[in-house]
């Protein structure tokens, strides 16, 4: 009987080494191309206005072995703050964002990356005027290392306004 339980605890002992080496060795389900598209944001960035004003901080990390990119904003505005969850979906092939800030502001969502550039939408939902529009917003890479944000309201594929045009300037630390 002792050599049965001894016999059992080592097959149970073998067995839970090889599961546990067999999941630490699972490859990266997030490192795909498509997945990684957004990765030209990845840094900690000092903002500024279209004017050249401080708009604020953003620090974007990689979070949940690669398949989150979470955004850390910090406005030039005290008081202030917001983070961002930016996903890509491979069975809808796109990407997600769901923006959350200290004010109770709630904002997703959904697009591509095409061109250098990967430009988001919002549904459509009633403004104060009661037209339905959307939220497009358009991060550009550019040559320079820089990105730029362009945030816009638009009503049947025409621009009605920009809430927010920035520059994106990398923090070297």
């Amino acid at each position: 009987m002792k050599k049965i339980v001894l016999f059992l605890s080592l097959t149970v002992s073998i067995l839970s080494s090889g599961i546990i080496t067999g999941q630490a060795k699972t490859p990266c389900n997030c490192c795909t191309e498509n997945h990684s598209a957004f990765d030209f944001w990845l840094g900690k960035w000092q903002v500024t206005n279209a004017d050249g004003s401080e708009a604020g901080v953003n620090t974007i990390s990689k979070i949940q072995d690669n398949c989150i990119l979470r955004e850390e904003w910090t406005s030039a505005t005290a008081g202030y703050t917001g983070t961002s969850y930016n996903y890509y979906d491979a069975n809808t092939k796109k990407w997600n964002q769901l923006w959350l800030d200290n004010q109770g502001g709630v904002l997703k969502l959904v697009g591509n990356y095409a061109n250098n550039k990967m430009i988001l939408e919002s549904e459509e939902q009633k403004n104060k005027e009661g037209k339905l529009v959307k939220n497009r917003i358009t991060w550009t890479k550019k040559n320079d290392g820089t990105v730029l944000q362009l945030w816009e309201v638009i009503h049947n594929d025409k621009v009605l306004s920009t809430l927010f045009k920035g520059t994106y300037t990398p923090i070297n630390e």
